[in-house]
């Protein structure tokens, strides 16, 4: 395997990874030590997805990678989380190498993290977002189009669409995020001028994932169609069909009003699939890349035949033998 990928990006240089390949920080999946570990061994980046994470089981598990590879990870931040303030003192003080940070202001956060040489990475689902994180002065962005799974672009526009119109409005480098789950996808990324990849329900279907069985079966069994959007006209969730989706479905048409739709929504959790296994009640969040996966690997496996993927199409196009 080669050290590097052939696609021109800053990544590398910037993040000290040996692949532009980002794991998705996925609450619960990637709410744990393993799979970020398995991903940065690999070359690529791993993610920590605090968001669910009690502060000792995120200190013990940002420990245990640190002790696990030399090689840099990151630590997702949803920075609308109740106790985002507390993870952020955690990552400072166990000197997080990456953090990726959305849904809220970087500004006021950067300079504590600058200060021990650490990179920041926003989540934005829209130039005019991306532009305010540039000028905030982020080192990266990761782009997120409305196919993704978890918590979308929430006015629907296609990875495809959104990467480029980012990459037309800033100059750091642009992670693409949706609709990539292979190879392929990820030089489609570096063709609409991003400089990486993020896959999250890809690397959601690897074995260091700590959901359920239950709900790796049900992405396994997904088509590209069996995905909708829970909560359109605020914070959408991109998830597999279920009875819950059904029930929100019925709900809408019969004209039920925002605040009982919005309380039937609440109802439900992540946490009721992820942990529990409920995959007929719980939300089951997965991208529309469901239907193009059709394993379960390691992850070290997956990030390395990612990467033979990518190479292969980016030879292929260059007219060379893939």
């Amino acid at each position: 395997m080669s050290d590097r990928m052939g696609f021109a990006s800053r990544l590398p240089a910037l993040l000290g990874i040996r692949y532009p390949i980002v794991q998705g920080g996925m609450s619960w999946a990637s709410s744990c030590a393993a799979l970020a570990l398995a991903v940065s061994r690999a070359g690529a980046l791993g993610v920590i997805a605090a968001g669910p994470m009690r502060p000792d089981d995120l200190i013990a598990a940002i420990r245990a990678v640190s002790a696990g590879t030399d090689r840099p990870f990151a630590l997702n931040i949803p920075l609308y989380n109740k106790r985002a303030a507390e993870f952020l003192d955690i990552a400072e003080a166990e000197r997080v190498p990456v953090i990726i940070a959305s849904q809220g202001g970087p500004k006021a956060h950067l300079p504590r993290f600058r200060a021990y040489g650490a990179k920041w990475l926003h989540v934005v689902a829209s130039p005019a977002h991306a532009a305010k994180a540039e000028a905030a002065g982020v080192d990266g962005l990761i782009v997120v189009g409305g196919d993704a799974g978890g918590h979308p672009a929430p006015d629907e526009v296609s990875a495809m669409v959104m990467v480029r119109a980012v990459v037309r409005a800033v100059d750091i480098p642009v992670i693409g995020a949706g609709g990539v789950a292979d190879g392929a996808g990820i030089a489609a990324m570096f063709a609409l001028g991003a400089e990486g990849a993020q896959l999250g329900t890809r690397f959601l279907m690897t074995e260091e994932a700590s959901v359920h069985p239950a709900y790796k079966e049900s992405v396994l069994r997904a088509g590209i169609a069996d995905t909708t959007l829970v909560g359109r006209g605020g914070l959408p969730v991109r998830q597999l069909r279920n009875r819950f989706t059904a029930e929100v479905d019925a709900a809408e048409r019969a004209g039920q009003d925002r605040e009982a739709l919005a309380a039937l929504i609440m109802s439900r959790s992540l946490k009721d699939a992820a942990l529990d296994g409920d995959v007929d009640w719980g939300k089951v969040e997965a991208g529309q890349t469901a239907g193009l996966i059709d394993d379960i690997l390691p992850a070290e496996t997956l990030v390395h035949r990612l990467v033979a993927e990518a190479e292969a199409v980016r030879l292929r196009l260059a007219g060379g033998v893939a």
